[in-house]
């Protein structure tokens, strides 16, 4: 049973300055959702860091939702928590699958999130995962976003440019930054 089971868990990182979380919660099993909520909350204060809570209407919403905040905001990681259980529909590879790519496709573009939406096949699965002293997905999906912020920040020196580069490469994109800040 994976309630039994131990696994090794990184250390927690230190920052110099404190990070800035955004947990965006689909609260659609509210007790479910507010352990989560608790979890990942004591985590980011045990780390010195700070957070805010937005609240949307389901799974599918939360990678919409980090990605208007990243674009709109200052947040340094995410964090994802929700709960979505099976039913008898196939909705539920649906909501599991797109919301899981979802936030990862953001990972991949730089994003710092942790992912703490549950998918269990039962509400008694969901408990356990989500219980701040049983297996504390909450408090795990936190650790993972200041995991990555932390590393974004030691590697966080110039970015480096994504996609085609012009005739001239990097020495035209230095020409045009110049040019960008005399003008």
């Amino acid at each position: 049973m994976a309630g039994q089971e131990t696994h090794y868990t990184l250390p927690r990182p230190s920052f110099e300055a404190a990070p800035k979380l955004l947990l965006v919660v689909a609260p659609y099993y509210r007790d479910i959702a507010d352990n989560l909520i608790a979890g990942a909350v004591a985590e980011i204060e045990a780390a010195g860091a700070t957070q805010e809570t937005i609240e949307v209407p389901g799974a599918l919403e939360i990678p919409p939702a980090v990605g208007m905040a990243e674009r709109l905001s200052d947040f340094d990681g995410y964090v994802a928590l929700g709960c979505v259980i099976r039913g008898e529909t196939t909705h539920y590879e649906t909501v599991c699958n797109d919301s899981s790519r979802g936030l990862m496709l953001l990972g991949l573009q730089g994003l710092c999130i942790g992912n703490g939406i549950l998918t269990v096949e039962t509400r008694a699965q969901a408990e356990v995962r989500a219980d701040p002293a049983a297996q504390n997905k909450g408090g795990g999906a936190a650790a993972a976003a200041l995991h990555l912020i932390a590393l974004a920040r030691k590697w966080g020196g110039r970015q480096k440019p994504v996609g085609f580069v012009p005739a001239g490469g990097e020495a035209s994109l230095a020409a045009e930054d110049d040019l960008s800040t005399t003008r």
